[in-house]
């Protein structure tokens, strides 16, 4: 990386942390060794195994966080650390401190807002198999509800612009909030990037925090409530849909004896029927309306992005900041 175009920029790594003790002293004195005029911060998150101390040892700056949940975390962070360029990353060492220099120089050279560390074998060693299997499926869903523009929603090593974390309306507690940055980069059509790194194994003494069906519920819940906010007609007309389809049902065989008779004798099936009808379209009508709502709070996020000035640093010509040779750019960069 071209040390004219970081000289005169702002880095902040940030790692969350519950329960690292084992990992977060490598894991800080890696980053320190990669990006030595960087800022470490390490938030800890209510953990009873020491990790605070062993983060400042290693010489990081330690501030706590109470609510727990990664998601309360990160918006704080994004809250009080002002910076040009933000890393994020996990304590516990599964993530290279190495690959952060080359996802600052794709952050510099795709002019992007974000850049994701997509996990290269996440699929084979996950774990257990369920996260496997979890990732694949939820990520297709997200493909499907929010577009292609992402090929691993649950990667937490990243790195942003000042301009994507200060327009970042986080609002998710828990392990939800890396789909909700893929989300919200997607609304926006916001240029970002994503760069295949290496996933290393949780060390000895190291357990994951993660559980299969809880956080996955967690995360199928976070799903729903983000496509209601940023495509509401599709989730209204989905739910529209299914509500006429059981009217239809109802309706077929009275509307079938009334045209072979002439009479109705069930007659609560048709107010039922009619009943689930009228609820279809008021839920199409409000899916249409909230449509409009979602669009105009999207523009007013845009514009406050770009209300957002970039430094001057990130304003420089492509080519100072050399190649970019394992850079794959994001779908959103085209929009």
């Amino acid at each position: 990386m071209a040390r004219s175009r970081t000289d005169n920029l702002n880095i902040a790594v940030l790692l969350p942390c519950y329960n690292e003790a084992a990992t977060i002293g490598p894991v800080v004195q890696g980053f320190r060794a990669t990006l030595p005029d960087a800022a470490i911060h390490v938030y800890d998150n209510n953990s009873t195994d020491g990790t605070a101390l062993q983060a400042m040892l290693a010489g990081a700056h330690v501030v706590r966080e109470r609510r727990q949940g990664k998601g309360h975390v990160v918006r704080r962070m994004f809250a009080d650390i002002d910076a040009d360029i933000y890393i994020i990353a996990d304590g516990d060492g599964t993530y290279a401190p190495e690959d952060a220099e080359e996802l600052v120089r794709t952050l510099l050279t795709e002019r992007a807002d974000m850049v994701v560390g997509t996990r290269r074998g996440v699929h084979a060693d996950a774990g257990r198999q369920g996260h496997a299997l979890g990732n694949r499926l939820f990520n297709l869903l997200y493909r499907m509800i929010f577009g292609p523009d992402f090929t691993d929603i649950f990667s937490g090593y990243r790195a942003f612009s000042r301009r994507f974390v200060k327009s970042f309306p986080a609002v998710s507690g828990g392990f939800e909030i890396e789909t909700e940055m893929s989300v919200h980069a997607s609304r926006l059509k916001l240029p970002v990037s994503e760069l295949e790194l290496d996933y290393g194994r949780r060390p000895e003494g190291s357990h994951s925090k993660l559980s299969t069906f809880r956080d996955g519920a967690k995360i199928l819940w976070m799903f729903a409530m983000l496509m209601k906010e940023t495509r509401p007609f599709a989730f209204f007309s989905a739910i529209s849909a299914t509500f006429m389809l059981a009217s239809l049902g109802f309706m077929a065989p009275v509307l079938a004896e009334y045209f072979e008779t002439g009479l109705v004798s069930r007659m609560p099936t048709w107010v039922l029927s009619t009943a689930l009808m009228m609820i279809s379209f008021m839920l199409f009508t409000a899916g249409v309306i909230l449509d409009s709502v979602a669009r105009a709070r999207a523009e007013q996020l845009r514009i406050h992005y770009m209300g957002l000035e970039r430094p001057s640093a990130l304003k420089a010509p492509l080519s100072d900041a050399g190649p970019a040779s394992r850079a794959r750019p994001g779908k959103a960069d085209a929009a």
